[in-house]
């Protein structure tokens, strides 16, 4: 059966490698990118049935109208792939005051997801890229109002996005499934590139994983797990994403900043 599947991120990197699997397999996918031109040539690339969406996901009015248009368009979406993600950038404080890292790795994909959630069913499934690069996550930093380094921060939102994925899941008992997963360390994206100036591994190896996660019976009964592709099985997060009072705290601020 043909499934609708969004790709946040799918104009480069693992995100058009995964599109491009699951396009082949005759899976409806739709594309998000910033770049319009990028966008088309992702489409080109990618072909099959597809569809394109443009939205930056460090605005998240923007965000709220790519999950509108996405509504407008289907009355079901089986995959939600929050794969969008940035490390360096000459730019790290949004308009608003808040760190670019906080927003698109973790805030966006929690709007997103949260707007979408009424288009999927039990089944569906929910994946958010989390990183095996994950700190203890700096309330202060969250909100805007303390700065960080770039790794800092990254780091910090990725053990956020893992975290409220545990948490949506426990929410969620009835699915859809919701899991965090780590796609495999310095991968051959843009963001490795620019990151840390080296080439990367096989950028096939965090495509693959995305597309057992959207499709494989593996990820089925996995929501709120923690798989990590570095050593290829499902595993313990952080130890802060295990913590009740911890987590609690994350989800406050995240529902303080989204109240702003």
């Amino acid at each position: 059966m043909q499934k609708t599947i969004l790709i946040t991120g799918s104009t480069d990197g693992i995100g058009l490698e995964a599109a491009k699997r699951l396009a082949a397999d005759g899976h409806r996918v739709l594309l998000h990118g910033r770049n319009p031109a990028k966008l088309d040539a992702a489409a080109a690339e990618v072909a099959g049935d597809t569809q394109r969406y443009i939205a930056d996901l460090s605005r998240l009015a923007e965000v709220t109208a790519l999950a509108d248009a996405i509504a407008d368009r289907h009355d079901r979406l089986d995959v939600l792939i929050n794969n969008a993600g940035i490390l360096k950038t000459p730019q790290p404080v949004t308009e608003d005051g808040m760190d670019v890292r906080f927003v698109v790795n973790m805030l966006a994909p929690y709007v997103l997801t949260r707007r979408l959630l009424p288009l999927m069913e039990g089944s569906g499934r929910v994946i958010n890229l989390s990183s095996a690069a994950q700190a203890p996550v700096d309330l202060q930093a969250l909100a805007g109002s303390a700065h960080l380094t770039d790794m800092e921060a990254y780091a910090q939102s990725k053990l956020a996005i893992t975290m409220w994925s545990r948490e949506l899941a426990s929410e969620l008992p009835e699915g859809p499934v919701v899991v965090a997963v780590n796609p495999g360390s310095l991968l051959a994206s843009k963001m490795v590139k620019e990151g840390f100036g080296v080439a990367g591994n096989d950028i096939g190896i965090g495509a693959d994983i995305l597309h057992r996660a959207a499709l494989s019976d593996e990820f089925a009964t996995a929501t709120g797990s923690y798989f990590d592709n570095d050593s290829g099985r499902f595993g313990p997060p952080h130890a802060d994403a295990l913590d009740a009072s911890k987590s609690a705290a994350v989800m406050r601020a995240i529902e303080a900043v989204l109240a702003k």
